[in-house]
């Protein structure tokens, strides 16, 4: 009688064994059916890793306020150029993010003329499905006029509701078309980003490689369309495809280069993709004779919810490593910041602490300008440089976000960085040196406005002076 039950005790536990094996797996199913973020992932068209172009062109994008230089001054291409070259070239989808939409100026009224840019834009963006070019938008908004008449055209628009994830905001500004081209930069879907704001951006060309990994990013976006968290287990077509430590290589404009997409905040970050303050950390730390840094804002500070309270911390990756670059490499660093409305006081004390750090020092090079416009009556007091670059003798980080701690914590954002060998022959004709002409034909043809008496240098061609010397060691 006693002989059979250690029999039946192995037997029933196997069949427990075996059962909590079924419930784990069940378990597991469950987990990745409700978390997961699009366990098959998107379509991607027959593009892969294997078969995408490495054969990029890229151009240099700018908007220039037509108040402060001549109509006969020579110009690059136009930020609204650039994407009208986007539309053209447009056959099958455009996905477009962006932190704001107000191409039409429904919220504003301003000078006749000066949103015609932005309506000419919207409603090519509104023609596109007589076409038959599917339109995609990632936003954060909620309660867009533009957004809602673009989706009764046809464009299917996600909501990212960046306040329960990080109480944010979405400041990403990119556009992938087709797979193959797209656009990074500071200018967004905005009338004033293409009549009142300097801005810059990057239009690539041909570079499905990159195009594929950027689309992974508003794949990301797109997937937490009515979530209210972010999933722990991701499809690996929104992981990133190259990153800090293992770039894309590639051509740009014949020239041989490497290149991979950040984003922030680290929250945002899929499997392998770099930080935004990583990409910028190692622009600057690789730099060897000069950085240049364009900016609205310059803020070491970070703002975190604490019990009920804000703390403020210093947020010291950027700001130590730039006196690193300073004091201990003697590199070369320039800096234009926006002074407006929004600049922070604390950003002059911030500023006075780096400009010290060459006092009595040899081979010791830190300016600091402020670009600043004259304020009219009855006119959008909005940053006039609103530039977001680092560039350096060797790579150039393109992105969304000022140098402030608080951007990178809780919003949004996504950057390019583009390295280059530094012993370049033909560099002026490279993107570097595209980026660094700018800075000096501005200066060249730039007027000078009245000043508030707060700071001296605070001039518009003193602020383009800074990005004059950014040639001295080219």
């Amino acid at each position: 009688m006693a002989g059979p039950a250690p029999q039946e005790h192995m037997k029933t536990q196997q069949k427990c064994i075996a059962i909590f094996a079924l419930v784990c797996c069940f378990a597991i199913l469950l987990a990745l059916f409700f978390s997961s973020v699009d366990i098959w992932g998107d379509s991607e068209d027959g593009i892969t890793e294997e078969n995408c172009s490495k054969n990029c062109s890229i151009v240099l994008v700018e908007n220039i306020p037509e108040d402060l230089f001549p109509t006969d001054a020579k110009r690059g291409v136009p930020l609204s150029a650039g994407f009208h070259t986007l539309l053209d070239l447009a056959k099958y989808s455009v996905e477009v993010v962006s932190p704001v939409w107000t191409l039409t100026s429904w919220d504003t009224e301003p000078t006749p003329g000066s949103a015609k840019q932005g309506q000419l834009l919207f409603q090519r963006l509104i023609g596109l499905k007589s076409r038959g070019v599917k339109l995609k938008i990632a936003s954060s908004l909620t309660d867009s006029h533009e957004l809602k008449t673009l989706a009764v055209h046809g464009a299917e628009v996600t909501f990212v509701n960046m306040s329960v994830f990080t109480k944010g905001g979405l400041h990403s500004s990119f556009w992938i078309v087709d797979r193959e081209h797209l656009y990074i930069g500071s200018g967004e879907m905005d009338w004033r980003s293409f009549s009142k704001r300097k801005e810059l951006g990057l239009m690539l060309y041909n570079c499905s490689c990159l195009a594929l990994d950027l689309h992974r990013v508003f794949s990301f976006y797109w997937q937490l369309h009515e979530r209210d968290y972010i999933p722990t287990i991701w499809s690996r077509r929104v992981s990133a495809l190259y990153k800090r430590h293992e770039p894309l290589e590639l051509q740009v404009n014949e020239t041989e280069a490497t290149t991979y997409v950040s984003t922030s905040p680290e929250l945002f970050c899929s499997k392998d993709r770099t930080k935004d303050i990583d990409a910028i950390y190692q622009v600057i730390h690789s730099a060897k004779t000069f950085i240049l840094i364009s900016v609205t804002d310059y803020l070491p500070l970070v703002d975190r919810k604490l019990r009920g309270s804000t703390v403020t911390r210093y947020w010291s990756i950027i700001d130590e490593v730039i006196r690193e670059a300073v004091v201990l490499r003697g590199v070369k660093v320039r800096m234009l910041i926006t002074y407006w409305k929004e600049t922070h006081p604390l950003t002059f004390n911030f500023v006075s602490s780096l400009k010290s750090l060459c006092l009595q020092l040899h081979n010791c090079s830190l300016e600091v300008r402020f670009f600043s416009q004259k304020e009219k009556k009855g006119d959008f007091q909005d940053p006039l440089n609103h530039n977001k670059y680092v560039l350096t003798d060797n790579s150039l980080y393109m992105g969304n976000h000022d140098l402030v701690g608080s951007d990178f914590a809780i919003n949004a954002g996504v950057g390019l960085v583009i390295m280059m060998q530094n012993n370049l022959k033909n560099r002026r004709k490279t993107i570097l040196g595209q980026v660094t002409t700018v800075g000096i034909q501005q200066r060249r043809r730039a007027k000078t406005p009245d000043c508030p008496r707060l700071m001296p240098l605070q001039t518009e061609e003193d602020g383009a002076a800074a990005l004059d010397t950014a040639l001295f060691s080219i």
